[in-house]
């Protein structure tokens, strides 16, 4: 369905659906712009702010029931940030599918050496895979079997889904059907995805879109604007 037909997502007999993809706070590996060399990598004190302030607007303008979390330590802290601060009991769900992109041999590295790397080319960045890694095409399918289950599971409820750069790079380019969102979202950014039974999977605008406005780190921009860096960013 394009984008701009939003007409039957908004017809009252619609039962929506909506999946926050949320990026977790500031990594060790963000803030010294390397790839993380592990799982277990932690957030740092910014990324724990972000979180917070994700928290709080989700919060305001949601009604998540469900939270759903990437196995990696820097996302399971975002997902209790957030858990916590909206006040939700149950467990978060942990998805192994929702793993950031192995990047193999870049482990620990700068994120300048994918760019770098003499076989990758910016333009078809999707299909890149470094040796003992994934190309973003890799996470996008495994990661797309995520979304696809809660929207069948849960039609008509919210749920938080905290993963990573990557993840949502590709989710994103699952969801809209092209690679055009060259660039990955911020830390603790948020993208909405609606659904309803019958229709395609759309991204839409979430509070503040076309705004400008940042509040700790938190922006909404679900369409393809200026981002935090190239896809060699997401994987830190």
């Amino acid at each position: 369905m394009p984008a701009s037909d939003s007409a039957s997502f908004r017809h009252p007999g619609t039962p929506r659906g909506r999946l926050l993809l949320v990026r977790h706070g500031e990594s060790e590996g963000n803030r010294e712009r390397r790839f993380s060399p592990n799982p277990e990598i932690l957030l740092t004190e910014r990324g724990v702010e972000q979180a917070c302030a994700t928290a709080e607007v989700i919060r305001e303008h949601f009604r998540p029931r469900r939270i759903v979390s990437s196995p990696f330590r820097r996302a399971r802290d975002t997902a209790q940030i957030i858990a916590e601060a909206i006040g939700h009991r149950e467990s978060i769900d942990v998805e192994h599918d929702l793993r950031e992109r192995a990047i193999g041999e870049l482990a620990g590295q700068p994120y300048a050496a994918m760019r770098d790397h003499p076989g990758y080319v910016v333009e078809r960045f999707w299909e890149w895979r470094p040796a003992g890694g994934e190309s973003l095409l890799d996470v996008q399918l495994r990661a797309a079997r995520v979304l696809g289950k809660l929207i069948a599971a849960h039609p008509g409820e919210e749920i938080v889904v905290v993963s990573h750069g990557g993840v949502m790079l590709a989710l994103c380019a699952h969801v809209e059907g092209s690679w055009t969102r060259f660039k990955v979202a911020r830390n603790c950014e948020v993208v909405v995805v609606e659904h309803a039974p019958g229709l395609a999977p759309r991204i839409v605008p979430g509070p503040g879109a076309g705004t400008g406005k940042e509040e700790g780190g938190v922006v909404y921009r679900p369409d393809p604007g200026p981002r935090s860096g190239s896809p060699s960013d997401a994987t830190g």
